[in-house]
C-alpha cells in the first residue's frame, strides 16, 4: 500500500476512533502516521491534544515542545505551547513562546492575554497591563481581557483605574462587573 494512502486510512480511523472517544487507539494511529510521515503537522498536534484529553500532561507538553521544534513559526503550535507552558508553571518559556506568537502575528489577541497572564504570575504587573490594554484593544467586546486589567489595577493600587473598567464592563457584561464588585469590593453603582 503506498504511503498516502496508508496515512489517509490511519487518519480516517483516528478521526473515527477519537469520534467514538477511544483516545488511546486513536493516539496509536497519530504514532502510526509518524511512522509514514515523521514531522507531520496534523499528526503531532493532533497526538499532543489526546495526550492533554488522556490526562498525560508531562508527554502532551513534550509533544508540544516538538511540534514547536519541528514547526517553529507556526501559529497555533507556539500559542499551543505557551499555554502549556505557564499551566507548568514554566513562565520564562511560556513568556518566550507568547513572545514568539505576537513577533509573528501582533494582532493575535489570545497571545496578547496569554502573555498577560503570564507577567501577572510573575508579580510584573506593568508589563502585564501593556499586554492586556493591547488585548481589549484588539478583542474590545471580550470580558477576560478586561476582567485581568481591573485584578491588575487592584494589586497596583489603583482602585480608580479598576472602578472605570467595572463601569466599562457593566455595558456588555454585567454579570463580570458583579463579579469583580465581589471579588475586590469596589462598588461602582450609584447610591440610592
Amino acid at each position: 500500500m503506498n504511503g498516502w494512502l496508508n496515512y489517509s486510512l490511519h487518519k480516517l480511523r483516528a478521526m473515527a476512533l477519537l469520534v467514538l472517544a477511544r483516545r488511546e487507539a486513536a493516539l496509536q494511529c497519530f504514532d502510526e502516521m509518524l511512522e509514514i510521515r515523521p514531522g507531520d503537522f496534523y499528526a503531532m498536534a493532533s497526538r499532543a491534544h489526546v495526550l492533554v484529553q488522556l490526562g498525560r500532561k508531562s508527554e502532551a507538553l513534550e509533544a508540544q515542545v516538538s511540534l514547536a521544534r519541528r514547526h517553529p513559526d507556526h501559529l497555533a503550535a507556539l500559542f499551543n505551547l505557551g499555554f502549556m507552558l505557564e499551566e507548568a508553571g514554566l513562565l520564562d518559556r511560556a513568556e518566550a513562546a507568547f513572545r514568539r506568537v505576537i513577533e509573528l502575528d501582533l494582532k493575535m489577541d489570545r497571545a496578547w492575554y496569554g502573555l498577560a497572564l503570564v507577567l501577572i504570575q510573575a508579580r510584573r504587573f506593568d508589563e502585564a497591563v501593556i499586554a492586556l490594554k493591547k488585548n481589549t484593544e484588539l478583542q474590545p467586546m471580550s470580558p477576560f481581557g478586561w476582567y485581568q486589567l481591573a485584578r491588575v489595577h487592584v494589586d497596583r493600587q489603583e482602585p480608580e483605574e479598576a472602578v472605570k473598567i467595572i463601569r466599562h464592563l457593566r455595558g456588555f457584561e454585567p454579570k463580570v462587573a458583579a463579579q469583580l464588585e465581589r471579588e475586590t469590593g469596589l462598588r461602582t453603582a450609584p447610591s440610592a
